[in-house]
């Protein structure tokens, strides 16, 4: 197992479940000392024992990632309780869905704005060679009929990638995202619609070239070499991981 991490500090933002939960085992697996937070206690407390037992520094907090001050509170915290930050990884997401108030809120106070609260609570705390990776979805490059204010506030997360990459190059400070395709795990949407919306489920595995949906470590493995030495020469980018979902079958 390569440690590249001996030693770092990583913050995952909604680190509970799913994408994020594999972000941080990987990590931590590597040797990083990791904080996560997201809201549900279970899972929460959970994921932070399985990181534990991957023999690292485990901090977890239980924070509503819609809300500006639990964010401004909790990264600090993080901090503190890490010993410092090298790595920041902002992947929550509130999922809305309908073209609606209550769609479009949830996506712009969660994938967007706990992207910019999160970030700006830990750029003063990172110093160069430090690394931030957001995660969007392939939603952002492809027009849905389905989830609109989801789609758009993640084309957005990547321009902000982009924006964000060439702010803080001077303060040596990379920052990349991963755009996931379709990803499986117990608990997921998609783990659901296999059985709430075969139809949907099916045709949605028929536009994979794969044959199958992504799993979480997949896409954990990717934000893991961007947020490495070995990325040191990649900046303000998107990486796609979907099995080739956007180009078809």
């Amino acid at each position: 197992m390569s440690r590249d991490f001996e030693g770092k500090r990583v913050i995952v933002m909604g680190g509970s479940r799913g994408i994020g939960r594999s972000i941080a085992l990987g990590f931590a697996a590597a040797g990083a000392s990791v904080s996560i937070c997201a809201r549900g206690a279970g899972p929460l407390e959970a994921t932070r024992r399985e990181i534990e037992a991957k023999g690292v520094k485990a901090h977890a907090a239980s924070v509503d990632l819609a809300k500006a001050d639990e964010i401004a509170a909790y990264v600090p915290a993080a901090v503190a309780a890490l010993g410092g930050l090298d790595v920041l990884v902002n992947n929550a997401s509130g999922f809305g869905s309908s073209d609606d108030e209550k769609g479009w809120a949830a996506s712009l106070d969660i994938d967007m704005m706990a992207v910019v609260r999160g970030s700006h609570a830990a750029i003063p705390h990172m110093k160069p060679g430090s690394s931030i990776v957001n995660i969007s979805s392939i939603s952002a490059m492809r027009a849905s009929a389905r989830s609109a204010p989801y789609g758009a506030i993640k084309a957005a997360v990547i321009h902000y990638t982009a924006s964000q990459g060439k702010m803080l190059a001077r303060q040596g400070i990379r920052v990349n995202c991963v755009a996931p395709g379709s990803i499986e795990f117990p608990g997921g949407s998609w783990e659901d619609r296999r059985t709430s919306n075969p139809e949907l489920y099916q045709s949605t595995l028929a536009s994979i070239p794969f044959g199958r949906m992504g799993r979480p470590e997949e896409i954990a493995e990717v934000v893991l070499f961007l947020a490495s030495d070995k990325a040191s020469w990649v900046t303000a980018q998107t990486i796609v991981a979907d099995g080739g979902q956007l180009v078809g079958p």
